[in-house]
């Protein structure tokens, strides 16, 4: 039965040891890094590698690949993308036009994406940044009001779902506030729930209908002073399943960002307990994974509907797309900036 986790591995070739393992634990899904990077060849390669060992052709294979100062994949095999922020700078005052690019932007990520066997992209971010904010979201968010964020962010998931890729909403219910990076320790955030509702969490209900999302290893005192939400019951059932309606599949951010408290087995039990239907751990290392998969369930009941759902919003076929148009459109609209 599979289980209800993603794992990444150590290189850009799977080893013996990796290849066994994930045999016997059958991982719902995968993460690619930078350290699993070299060539298109190679990526189509471990891509199919890794669904191999799961016996599943539609195992999802996740990627960071935003854009700016997060992209896994870049020159000289794949072209730069712009940072969330340069959409919403977009042609001045042309709301229209900001959507258009932001969609074809992502249209262009998914058609390079799908070519390699990656059917999953950890965008759009949908926090919104506060000025005493932590510099970890900053030009990674597409603007600075909810309504910015949330126009533009569903302007990238409908690009990326055209292309046969599937979005994750992040950093949900909204990392935007947080005065720390929570890759290094744990972010508290002290407004209210009133002022989260207002702000941070709106984006999130603009795109509740979306099949995934990450959570923020944040503390939301307003609502629980002690568990960051990746870890929180009263977070994932008031704000996440509440006040923004989200039922799509559930993942955590990484278990291995140092916010968390615990061994790693402690940290995946907790996810599952505060009501994560999926956790993510992605360094590839093997001992931590072991460790991981000690705390991990089988993926089954609302948690095993949700990951069947998002599966589901893959299209069996991808829009329409004349990628080389859709590139000299975008390198237009950013005026050459990053074309290269």
């Amino acid at each position: 039965m599979t289980a209800a986790c993603i794992l990444g591995c150590s290189g850009p070739e799977l080893t013996a040891a990796e290849r066994a393992f994930f045999v016997e634990v059958q991982p719902w899904g995968f993460i690619l890094f930078a350290r699993n990077v070299e060539s298109p060849e190679q990526v189509k390669s471990l891509t199919a590698a890794l669904r191999e060992t799961v016996g599943r052709p539609d195992a999802p294979i996740l990627i960071d690949q935003e854009g700016g100062r997060v992209q896994r994949l870049g020159p000289p095999h794949w072209r730069r993308f712009p940072p969330g922020r340069a959409y919403g700078d977009v042609a001045g005052n042309d709301p229209l036009l900001r959507r258009e690019i932001t969609r074809l932007g992502a249209r262009l990520l998914a058609h390079d994406l799908a070519a390699l066997g990656v059917n999953v992209d950890c965008v759009p971010v949908l926090d919104v940044p506060d000025p005493q904010g932590h510099e970890i979201i900053g030009d990674r968010a597409y603007g600075d009001t909810p309504d910015e964020v949330a126009v533009l962010g569903r302007a990238a998931a409908e690009g990326l779902i055209a292309g046969g890729v599937l979005p994750i909403i992040k950093h949900i219910p909204g990392h935007g506030r947080a005065r720390a990076d929570s890759h290094l320790e744990l972010p508290v955030v002290d407004a209210t729930f009133d002022e989260l509702d207002a702000r941070d969490f709106a984006p999130f209900k603009a795109l509740s209908d979306m099949p995934m999302a990450m959570t923020a290893h944040v503390i939301y005192a307003a609502v629980d002073g002690k568990r960051p939400a990746t870890t929180s019951r009263p977070v994932m059932r008031r704000v996440i399943r509440g006040a923004i309606g989200f039922d799509g599949l559930v993942m955590s951010d990484d278990l291995s960002m140092k916010a968390l408290t615990g061994g790693l087995r402690e940290r995946a039990e907790a996810s599952f307990r505060a009501g994560c239907d999926v956790v993510l751990h992605c360094n590839g290392d093997m001992a931590e994974m072991q460790t991981v998969m000690a705390g991990t369930r089988r993926l089954s009941g609302h948690a095993a509907r949700r990951a069947a759902a998002a599966l589901g919003r893959l299209p069996k076929t991808v829009e329409p797309f004349d990628a080389v148009q859709g590139r000299a459109r975008f390198d237009a609209a950013f005026e050459g900036r990053w074309a290269a």
